[in-house]
């Protein structure tokens, strides 16, 4: 039965779409079965593993829609074991679309069911709001990956986060914080630094040991289509991300 993580922060370049794509990867390259459901309609996570999105290629939203089963969207990965439910800009009708269907933030839930049993992990990458997509994703986790970046105003928003997911807690009671990651972290910086420290005081032993820096590698990777220990093993990025998977999977 698989675990399912929503990754989300509704506060954009925190390198949420990063962790989605890498994270997800390390973790199926260690021998698990992951399926990555791209959540925003951006599609970079879509994208970022190498799938290119068609007028005609089944997405998240002709699976949320109830037009096509699960099963039939899914595309497999260069990772061997790492599947993904791909996305793009037709997933933004859907918040005008379900607005008004009862039990409008369980259909995402309801259509991964069937892909349970199927899986290890499943991971979802939230858009940058918190929607109804975001919601949707929520609901149908069963804890929530918080990215946090080692910037000013790190913590801006984070608050309006926690109080979405409290609210969602009474809907879906297995909800809970799964962990908080750190990124973009410039070690030259004091500043860097003083802001991982304020975040773990806040999440005290929520936040994960390893520490995603600032690394070039990362930033060329998506245009590859490949996760970062697929494009350069040797980088920084890519031995973060794996000692990331391995203390996710230890806890």
């Amino acid at each position: 039965m698989a675990k399912i993580i929503a990754i989300t922060n509704q506060k954009g370049g925190v390198g949420k779409t990063t962790t989605s794509v890498n994270l997800s990867a390390c973790v199926a390259s260690e021998g698990y079965r992951v399926l990555v459901v791209d959540a925003d309609p951006q599609g970079n996570t879509s994208s970022g593993l190498g799938v290119r999105v068609k007028s005609t290629t089944p997405t998240v939203y002709e699976v949320m829609a109830g037009e096509v089963e699960l099963k039939d969207a899914l595309i497999r990965t260069q990772v061997e074991t790492l599947f993904v439910l791909p996305a793009d800009i037709r997933l933004a009708g859907a918040e005008i679309e379900l607005a008004g269907v009862e039990g409008r933030e369980h259909v995402l839930a309801e259509a991964l069911e069937a892909a349970r049993a199927e899986f290890d992990y499943i991971f979802i990458d939230c858009p940058p709001s918190l929607g109804l997509i975001t919601l949707n994703a929520l609901c149908a986790a069963d804890g929530v990956l918080i990215p946090i970046q080692c910037e000013y105003y790190a913590l801006e928003g984070v608050s309006a986060l926690m109080g979405t997911i409290q609210k969602v807690q009474k809907i879906n009671r297995r909800l809970s914080i799964e962990g908080v990651v750190l990124t973009m972290l410039d070690a030259r910086t004091n500043l860097g630094i003083q802001v991982a420290q304020e975040v773990r005081k806040v999440f005290k032993g929520k936040v994960y040991n390893t520490v995603v820096p600032r690394n070039v590698r990362l930033g060329e990777a998506p245009s590859h289509g490949l996760p970062i220990h697929l494009y350069d093993p040797r980088s920084l990025g890519a031995q973060s991300y794996q000692a990331l998977a391995k203390e996710f999977l230890a806890r």
